[in-house]
């Protein structure tokens, strides 16, 4: 696999005077636009429902609610508007919605629960009776109540300082105070949920980035499947996650089932016959930017497979198709994330959607759901149809706001780099680019903490 090194050349200008409608896009038009995520078909496939984030500028704050939309990208409306925020939305049946909301004071599932500490992911367990959640927690601690009573008791001391035995002590901006991020299933209705992790020094989902794309439960309702790095003091520097297997009814202990990888194995999802266990492996030690393989285990034997082996990209996620035939991912592709299928059993790799950012892919009926955006385009919702592979646009929140601010075109180049790799990249022009005058250039090399600037 040859290198292909992603650039953007960006020249700057001084905009001529123009009509006072419009004005050229800026840092505020950027932190203005409606942040679109997390798309979730209902069951039946008429509906989905998704998040939105709004900045309020004046304030310095942004605000989060939860909006619900025709398949057909028709009806989009706000269903929640409360001053709190509210997130991550999940159907219980295709009628009834669960999320979760800070109203009350912590992040609590609305309007179900009111555990002694917030919750920090939600997702439905098949079925519909039980919920999968998760979370901060003493590991030591034997329920929810006793972490409660640990941070209580942790609030009340008159020193700030921290004793670290291990080598981990900081995530980015937070530091390490001895709590892990644990699963739970809970039975809708009873007073406590069931610890899938109990008494493990490991977070999952894992910190600081790790969300529920990192768990997944069987279609039967029976297993869940986590990521996480159990790595005692040698966590700071392992890049070494596993998937592990534990029954929802937490009657035994999770399982490792990916001992044999040394690097991140990760993003589990089941088949929709509950017969296979899919997930992403980086095969080598110590190198966080290896590339992601797809692998297929059979739960019954745990025999594994690479699917696609030979294709050069790193994959991004993991959705299979209805029948079980297809997996749907998207990857880094020459300066664009582009939408693939992949044959689950030959491995035939097909391109779906190649230009633009394309990720975040959800099943939606006979569509393909999908979050996209470009260098002129925010983040919005687009469909696929798996039939006769058209793309249309489903949400435009966005539109009057983009509408309003010019923006220069871009195209893409390539060029030989060093020993003969292909280097790719975009040419950004300014707004109200004028053919035949010369502008400053910047240069933004991609690929670590350095840039290149230039005029």
């Amino acid at each position: 696999m040859k290198a292909s090194v992603p650039f953007v050349l960006a020249l700057s200008f001084c905009a001529p005077a123009f009509a006072q409608d419009t004005h050229p896009f800026s840092v505020h038009d950027m932190l203005a636009m409606d942040r679109i995520s997390d798309p979730r078909p209902s069951p039946d496939g008429k509906w989905i429902t998704f998040g939105v984030s709004v900045t309020d500028l004046e304030g310095n704050k942004r605000k989060s609610d939860l909006w619900l939309m025709a398949a057909d990208g028709t009806k989009a409306r706000p269903i929640t508007t409360h001053p709190a925020t509210d997130v991550n939305a999940r159907w219980l049946d295709a009628r009834t919605l669960v999320f979760l909301s800070s109203r009350s004071g912590s992040m609590q599932v609305w309007t179900l629960s009111s555990f002694p500490l917030s919750v920090e992911n939600l997702d439905v367990v098949p079925g519909g009776e039980r919920l999968l959640v998760s979370f901060d927690v003493w590991p030591q601690a034997k329920s929810l109540a006793e972490s409660a009573e640990l941070d209580a008791k942790e609030a009340k001391k008159k020193h700030s300082g921290q004793t670290y035995e291990g080598s981990l002590f900081r995530h980015w901006d937070s530091w390490e105070d001895g709590k892990r991020s644990h699963v739970f299933t809970w039975k809708i209705g009873e007073a406590q949920p069931v610890a899938l992790m109990p008494g493990m020094d490991c977070d999952a989902p894992t910190k600081p980035f790790g969300g529920f794309e990192e768990t997944a439960t069987s279609p039967d309702g029976k297993w869940v499947a986590f990521t996480t790095r159990d790595a005692g003091k040698a966590e700071a520097w392992s890049t070494n996650t596993d998937v592990y297997l534990v029954p929802a009814d937490g009657s035994a202990a999770p399982r490792n089932v990916t001992t044999d990888g040394l690097g991140y194995d990760l993003a589990p999802s089941f088949s929709p016959d509950g017969a296979t266990l899919g997930y992403l492996s980086m095969p080598r030690a110590g190198y966080e930017a290896d590339r992601q393989q797809i692998v297929l285990m059979d739960v019954a034997s745990g025999s594994k497979r690479k699917l696609a082996e030979g294709w050069d990209r790193s994959a991004s996620e993991l959705v299979w198709s209805a029948d079980g035939k297809t997996i749907y991912t998207s990857a880094a592709n020459l300066g664009h994330q582009s939408l693939f299928a992949i044959d689950a059993t030959s491995g035939e790799v097909r391109t779906l959607v190649e230009q633009g950012t394309n990720a975040g892919p959800v099943l939606c009926g006979g569509q393909l759901v999908f979050s996209r955006d470009t260098l002129k385009l925010p983040v919005e919702l687009f469909a696929l149809d798996l039939a006769s592979n058209d793309v249309r646009q489903l949400t435009h929140l966005n539109d009057a706001k983009v509408a309003k601010a010019r923006m220069g075109d871009y195209e893409q180049f390539n060029f030989a780099g060093a020993k003969g790799e292909t280097v790719h990249g975009f040419v950004l022009k300014p707004v109200d680019f004028k053919e035949g005058q010369k502008y400053p250039v910047a240069f933004l090399i991609h690929g670590g903490p350095q840039g290149s600037f230039g005029d």
